[in-house]
C-alpha cells in the first residue's frame, strides 16, 4: 500500500526534519509486520492470540477494534504460537472474533526529540498541551541497559545499628539492600527508621 502520511508540525519543516519522515516512513514500511484476528479470550488487561507466527516476548502489537478505536500492547507471555498481550488502554469493548491485531516486531520505543523540550506529554510519549506534533529525531528503547552487578562498588562500611541481634548476626553495610521482616504489632517502623537516621 501507499505509505502513510506523517503530520509535519505547524511553522514549515526544515529540510533535515523532510529527511527524516522520508526515513521513518521508508523504515515502516520495510518492517514486515503481520495481523491476525485470532483473539481466544480477554482476561482482565490481557488479550490472548492463538496461532501467531515467531512471537516475541515484549513486542509490540496495535489491536483495531471494530469501531476502528486503535489501541497499543505488549506481548507479556509466549507459549508456542500462543502469546499473551497486555493492552495498554485497557480492553473494553474487544471482541474475541472481530478485533485485528498487529504484530510490530519491535519493541516498545520512545521518540524523543529537542523540540520536546518545554512540552507536556501522557505516559505514552502523545503531546497533551495541544501544541503542535513533535518531529521525531531518533526512537530510543524505553527498557535501558541492564546494570552490571559486577561495576558496583564493594560495600565495606558498616553500619551499627545499635540492634545486637542485628550488629552481631546479620550486620549491613552502606548502600545494600536491607529487608527488615517482622511479626504483626512488632516495631518495625521505630527500627526502619532508626536505621535510616544512620543512612
Amino acid at each position: 500500500g501507499a505509505a502513510p502520511e506523517l503530520p509535519v508540525p505547524t511553522g514549515g519543516p526544515t529540510v533535515g526534519a523532510r529527511e527524516q519522515a522520508l526515513a521513518v516512513s521508508r523504515n515502516y514500511l520495510s518492517q514486515p509486520r503481520l495481523t491476525y484476528k485470532t483473539v481466544s479470550g480477554v482476561n482482565g488487561p490481557l488479550v490472548i492470540l492463538d496461532h501467531v507466527k515467531f512471537p516475541r516476548y515484549a513486542e509490540i502489537v496495535h489491536l483495531t477494534l471494530p469501531d476502528g478505536t486503535k489501541r497499543s500492547g505488549q506481548v507479556l507471555e509466549v507459549s508456542g504460537s500462543k502469546a499473551v498481550v497486555q493492552v495498554f488502554e485497557g480492553t473494553s469493548g474487544i471482541d474475541a472474533k472481530k478485533t485485528s491485531c498487529e504484530f510490530t516486531g519491535d519493541i516498545l520505543r520512545t521518540p524523543v526529540s529537542e523540540d520536546m523540550l518545554g512540552r507536556v506529554f501522557n505516559g505514552s510519549g502523545k503531546p497533551i498541551d495541544r501544541g503542535p506534533v513533535v518531529l521525531a529525531e531518533d526512537f530510543l528503547d524505553i527498557m535501558g541497559q541492564p546494570i552490571n552487578p559486577q561495576c558496583r562498588i564493594y560495600p565495606e562500611e558498616m553500619i551499627q545499628t545499635g540492634i545486637s541481634a542485628i550488629d552481631g548476626m546479620n550486620s549491613i553495610a552502606r548502600g545494600q539492600k536491607i529487608p527488615i521482616f517482622s511479626a504483626a504489632g512488632l516495631p518495625h517502623n521505630e527500627v526502619r527508621t532508626g536505621i535510616g537516621l544512620l543512612l
